[in-house]
């Protein structure tokens, strides 16, 4: 059986899956510090409930995309890797910088703050799709984790 009587048997059997990225006009935004992401997470400082979302960077630094990963409760959001990396994977991202907003006004991380961090910088290692920051988002202003828990990135080995 050759590749191409297998894949005719095979749509009879599977639905194929067809992906299509639509590319939306507009003017790329360079980061270049956590600065220069806060007109972009602005919104998230008035949500009461935590949103959590990634932003996509190409190998020049400039945001491509971005999704909002998870809309949760006024004290938590469920973010689990396969869905930070699944868009960012598409828009063929290099690098991610995530946020996420606490509606209490804190700007200090939580413990699942600090393990969620982790696992995601891991797991963008293994996929190479480097987690650039983490930034907390309150009415109080926005805080960088890869300023102030550096270590996380450095047990990875992750570059700096």
């Amino acid at each position: 059986m050759n590749a191409r009587t297998l894949k005719k048997h095979l749509r009879y059997m599977v639905p194929q899956m067809r992906l299509v990225l639509v590319k939306e006009p507009g003017d790329r935004v360079a980061i270049n510090g956590p600065e220069d992401l806060s007109k972009f997470v602005e919104p998230l400082k008035m949500y009461a409930e935590e949103h959590f979302v990634a932003f996509h960077l190409d190998a020049k630094m400039n945001v491509v995309g971005f999704q909002i990963v998870s809309h949760g409760t006024v004290s938590a959001s469920l973010v689990h890797p396969r869905e930070v990396f699944k868009a960012a994977l598409l828009a063929n991202s290099t690098s991610i910088i995530v946020a996420h907003n606490h509606p209490t006004g804190s700007l200090e991380p939580s413990r699942e703050d600090i393990e969620v961090t982790e696992i995601l910088i891991k797991a963008g290692d293994l996929l190479g799709v480097k987690v650039l920051d983490h930034l907390i988002v309150s009415s109080s202003g926005i805080k960088s984790l890869r300023e102030y828990y550096a270590h996380l990135w450095a047990q990875s080995g992750a570059v700096k």
